[in-house]
């Protein structure tokens, strides 16, 4: 015998709250939108903006972000642009780079072919595709792949629906962790003209699919309050709340 749908109201009631707030945030960038079609202009925090590199705290966890940016570890090595994934020990893999346009089923191809077969992903990613993450993501739990990131390593943008699809998630202490709004169209910011419900299908589907791995999708209020320019970097803590985290974690 079924369940009773009550049982399933925690899980809706996430997801319906997580439409409501990116209703609110919706307007705010229609209001935005015109505004700027009107020849008005948001204030701008100019160069004092927080850097990439300077720590976070509870309260000051937006920072600039450009996804073509060197990795803050490492400023003279950058990520390459699009995923590439190589072997590290045995059945653990590395999967770094952008996240570009058909990148999934090029992904899929490799870890499908790859031997031995890949049982742990080492994620290092400023982001990119949101439907390719989406796509990879399913198929990395549907193989039962453990996810992972390093120490000062960093998981951006469209990464963290790569790093949900673990079946384990292991987080470093000083890794980061970041969300933020996602480009439309040609990287530039949601105009009033866009077609509001094909951006609320599009979200609608992230928050399923951040559901379906077992992550709250709350998480999202903080990805639709900071814009493409910026990212916010999501504390240790709040990645248990939204379950980001693992009994694996380290």
């Amino acid at each position: 015998m079924s369940e009773p749908a009550a049982s399933n109201w925690p899980s809706v009631s996430r997801i319906l709250a997580g439409v409501l707030v990116f209703q609110l945030g919706l307007g705010l960038l229609l209001v935005i939108g015109d505004m700027a079609g009107a020849g008005l202009s948001m204030p701008s925090f100019g160069p004092d903006q927080p850097q990439l590199t300077e720590p976070v705290g509870p309260g000051d966890q937006r920072r600039t972000f450009d996804p073509d940016r060197p990795r803050p570890s490492d400023p003279a090595n950058p990520l390459p642009g699009r995923l590439t994934l190589t072997e590290l020990d045995g059945a653990t893999y590395r999967l770094e780079g952008t996240i570009a346009a058909k990148d999934a089923a090029r992904i899929i191809a490799l870890i499908t072919t790859a031997a031995p077969a890949p049982e742990r992903l080492v994620l290092q990613s400023p982001g990119g595709s949101v439907a390719d993450a989406l796509e990879l993501g399913r198929f990395i739990r549907e193989k039962d792949i453990a996810t992972e990131i390093r120490a000062d390593e960093v998981c951006y943008s469209s990464c963290p629906y790569l790093l949900a699809a673990g079946t384990t998630r292991t987080i470093s202490e000083t890794a980061s962790v970041g969300v933020h709004q996602h480009y439309f169209g040609q990287s530039t910011i949601l105009p009033a003209s866009f077609a509001v419900e094909d951006i609320q299908r599009g979200q609608g589907e992230v928050m399923i699919y951040l559901d379906g791995m077992g992550i709250d999708p709350l998480v999202m209020q903080h990805a639709l309050t900071t814009p493409p320019d910026e990212i916010y970097i999501l504390l240790p803590g709040e990645l248990a709340r939204y379950n980001f985290t693992t009994d694996d974690n380290g």
